[in-house]
């Protein structure tokens, strides 16, 4: 270990604090506030170590998804949250997103650099049964928020349920089991008046 080393590494750390100042538009499932980004991680991270079971695939590894699920949000220390459900927003956001990946990574030591750009990208391309399982918990928390807080944030922006079965049904790809919880509590949400119906 080299002072140079951790001073980087110190810097990371400290940059990566503002990630508290990132306000997302879901909120606290007791609707006191919005949440920030680094309780998304975390709950994500958590998460993790609690549905592991449900992964599609059983033998996955579970310490690289807690380590994309607290990485991958890093970058909207530059960029911002993106509302998911924001078209216009959702059409740069990926090459907002990378341009902000290469500034952010770049204060890190050159192997820390290397490792953690490898897991952002596994996370985005969603190319790895552990990146499916990772994007499948990162739509499924929001939409437990969203249920739990009477669909606040929905109603909110006008999002409806076909756009939220729509934007959100590759969570079957990572983890089916909990697709098809969503899909009741979705409908539950539907019923309840927390979403606009179904067409069908």
């Amino acid at each position: 270990m080299t002072a140079d080393r951790l001073a980087r590494q110190i810097r990371f750390i400290v940059e990566i604090d503002k990630l508290k100042g990132v306000f997302r538009r879901t909120y606290l499932m007791d609707r006191s506030r919005h949440e920030n980004s680094a309780e998304h991680s975390w709950h994500l991270a958590m998460m993790a170590l609690l549905l592991g079971e449900y992964a599609a695939e059983r033998d996955i590894d579970v310490f690289r998804v807690i380590k994309m699920v607290l990485i991958h949000d890093l970058v909207e220390i530059e960029t911002g949250d993106t509302f998911f459900y924001d078209q216009a927003g959702q059409a740069d956001r990926p090459e907002r997103e990378r341009l902000a990946a290469e500034r952010l990574f770049v204060l890190l030591p050159a192997d820390q650099e290397s490792e953690f750009r490898k897991l952002w990208e596994e996370f985005e391309s969603r190319s790895t049964s552990e990146a499916r399982f990772a994007a499948a918990l990162d739509r499924l928390q929001p939409l437990l928020h969203n249920y739990h807080t009477q669909g606040a944030a929905w109603r909110e922006h006008g999002v409806t349920a076909e756009q939220v079965i729509s934007r959100n049904r590759h969570i079957a790809e990572g983890a089916p089991q909990l697709w098809d919880y969503a899909e009741r509590f979705i409908r539950d949400a539907v019923e309840k008046g927390y979403l606009t119906k179904l067409n069908t």
